[in-house]
């Protein structure tokens, strides 16, 4: 798509990430897709193109969201810590001290940070799970309560690609009363004015953009636990079935509370985001100095007990942190990528807040982001 037409600013000296983001379109088989950056506050990239459905031929607008996948374990994270900050959650008590049933087949003494460092042993759910089960929460929930750890709690990791969501997220539910997308609504999205959403509403169904499945080298299998928990038990097909259609285009999964793997959003919303997360945007900032302190912090990295081998991955609370095969600005860079591609990050060292998203889902070795990431730091003297 050579011919591609950008859209929307860029300010002076980071004409690196526009050259990047059409290179993208030109050379990677970019289809739709959005980057925006923030420095100290302010906006200085915002730009989309493309396709946000190649069926149709609807264009990328400013305002098309997408599902973002794993970037929404950055945004529970958030939440998390905003929580801290209030008095009212202690990532280092136990879990049970806000959810007592969790405590369950050697489950007592878990703390609530090994939920967001992906510590708990509960990557995977021995119950198979129907798609209505999944979509409903609380049959979710259940099973988290009844589940013995696969390891030692606090020993070891293992991603929990989309269990990370129902654990911190039901955390959250017990402090406040509320499923994480009326949380993130009302502490997130309404005081930044974002187009955000875990639980997207009827109303902005038709403006989301239509994901493709991966193309090129696919992504190695990893083994059946992995699997298992990628697809809650064959819930549903994770990214795409055999016709090639993504299971997460469906409006109900989109509505639903996933909060591991489910949210919606603009790329601009994402970097407005994670800039309040490290400088005033609009009068808000979010999270305290030592909140990021503690979020860049590394808890977890090596080997995991199931998926696939080391890559450098390395984890603070409830964020990907800046690693070799998620390079971001430096060791103060904090968030999420998402699976096929997309990202976001903050940084307090550069006060940097930054949001891609897609819809044509990458496979083996994207390197869509990183270039993009890369161009950043160009941008700021840092390459």
């Amino acid at each position: 798509m050579t011919d591609t037409q950008i859209h929307g600013d860029v300010d002076e000296g980071f004409g690196r990430v526009a050259d990047v983001f059409r290179d993208n379109f030109a050379h990677r088989q970019e289809v739709g897709a959005a980057v925006a950056v923030y420095l100290r506050g302010r906006k200085v990239v915002d730009l989309h193109g493309g396709l946000a459905d190649a069926r149709s031929g609807r264009q990328w607008s400013a305002d098309t969201p997408a599902v973002v996948f794993s970037c929404t374990k950055g945004i529970m994270a958030i939440c998390a810590y905003l929580l801290v900050q209030e008095g009212r959650l202690d990532l280092d008590a136990p879990v049970t001290r806000y959810w007592p049933e969790f405590g369950q087949h050697g489950k007592a003494e878990i703390p609530v940070r090994w939920l967001l460092t992906h510590q708990s042993g509960l990557p995977a759910l021995d119950k198979p799970f129907s798609r209505e089960e999944v979509l409903a929460w609380d049959p979710v929930v259940k099973a988290i309560e009844a589940q013995a750890p696969l390891w030692k709690p606090g020993t070891a990791h293992s991603y929990h690609a989309i269990t990370y969501g129902w654990l911190i997220g039901e955390v959250i539910r017990r402090i406040t009363g509320e499923l994480p997308g009326a949380y993130v609504a009302r502490v997130l999205a309404g005081p930044l004015g974002l187009r955000t959403w875990i639980g997207l509403p009827a109303a902005e169904r038709d403006a989301v953009a239509w994901m493709l499945a991966p193309i090129g080298e696919p992504v190695p299998a990893g083994d059946p636990v992995a699997e298992r928990g990628i697809t809650m038990g064959g819930a549903f097909a994770f990214p795409a079935d055999e016709d090639g259609l993504v299971s997460f285009n469906d409006p109900a999964i989109q509505a639903a509370q996933i909060p591991g793997a489910g949210a919606v959003s603009t790329a601009e919303s994402l970097a407005r985001l994670y800039a309040a997360c490290v400088s005033e945007v609009g009068g808000t900032r979010l999270l305290t100095p030592a909140s990021v302190d503690d979020a860049v912090t590394v808890r977890v990295s090596g080997q995991q007990v199931y998926g696939l081998p080391d890559a450098g991955h390395r984890w603070g609370t409830g964020f990907l942190v800046h690693s070799v095969p998620r390079p971001m600005l430096g060791e103060r860079s904090f968030g999420h990528d998402g699976a096929g591609g997309h990202l976001a990050f903050g940084d307090d060292a550069h006060q940097v807040g930054f949001g891609y998203v897609v819809n044509q889902m990458g496979g083996f070795d994207d390197e869509r982001a990183n270039l993009l990431a890369a161009a950043v730091r160009d941008c700021l003297g840092e390459g």
